[in-house]
């Protein structure tokens, strides 16, 4: 299979390890493999999924104090969470767009494959500590971003990688003071995979941000007006600081979107 079929066909998978060691597989094979950048398939709107973790509204998930290894392990599967959601995310728009530059799907394959380190980290850490993925309930809120844009490409990179993807990039030092207040071992040990994840996601936030311009400009959108305009459409998140600048800025946003933050 191509690139996209076999993006596709991952997707599909419902076991969780399996699906992150699948797109490893995909991603070694990357070189050898073709684009079909005209194909359109036709999928479910709902990725495979294992089932557990029990999905149940946002508000219904109980807080937990991290101070406790249950709470720690609640907090890291959260993370977990949200990272197996991402490769699920990136492998949509690797397989359902058609119509880009072969870069673009390269690109996205990349951010799956980044992804599905992350989830591995984080899933093998929570097994060292005596839990697994699964354990705790979750909610499906990055994945309902996804699933309000399958329809364009546009309002997808403005509103997935740019806006729920770059709340990570504000969320994860907050976590990480967490964690270095708990101070055991495996909270230390947590934060340094946190480290990992939030250099690459810079990457993947500037991607978005890339594919977002590339975008505006190949269909003469005016950004910042468009961006707004979806963000109101589909109900995206209202920001809220603090705000990770120097994450933000390294990841391609501009001065004057920065600038333009809501900062109170």
């Amino acid at each position: 299979m191509e690139l996209r079929q076999r993006a596709l066909a991952v997707f599909e998978l419902t076991e969780a390890v399996q699906k992150a060691q699948a797109v490893h597989a995909i991603w070694q094979d990357l070189p050898r493999l073709e684009t079909d950048t005209a194909a359109a398939f036709v999928a479910p709107d709902v990725p495979g999924r294992p089932a557990k973790p029990v999905l149940v509204e946002p508000q219904d998930v109980p807080r937990r104090s991290p101070f406790t290894p249950a709470g720690l392990a609640a907090l890291l599967h959260s993370i977990a969470h949200i990272e197996f959601n991402a490769i699920n995310l990136a492998l949509d728009a690797v397989w359902r767009f058609a119509g880009m530059p072969a870069q673009y799907y390269r690109d996205w394959m990349q951010v799956a494959n980044e992804e599905a380190k992350h989830f591995l980290l984080l899933r093998n850490h929570l097994v060292h500590t005596g839990y697994d993925y699964g354990d705790f309930v979750a909610h499906d809120g990055l994945w309902t971003m996804c699933e309000n844009t399958r329809h364009d490409v546009v309002a997808r990179m403005a509103l997935v990688p740019r806006t729920m993807e770059a709340r990570g990039l504000d969320a994860t030092p907050i976590i990480q003071q967490k964690l270095a207040r708990v101070g055991t071992p495996n909270a230390l040990a947590a934060s340094g995979i946190l480290d990992i994840i939030l250099r690459e996601e810079v990457g993947h936030v500037a991607i978005g941000n890339h594919w977002y311009h590339w975008l505006c400009s190949r269909d003469n959108i005016e950004s910042e007006s468009f961006y707004a305009q979806m963000a109101q459409t589909h109900g995206a998140p209202r920001l809220k600081p603090p705000f990770n600048i120097e994450a933000r800025r390294l990841a391609g946003f501009t001065e004057q979107e920065l600038r333009a933050l809501p900062w109170n």
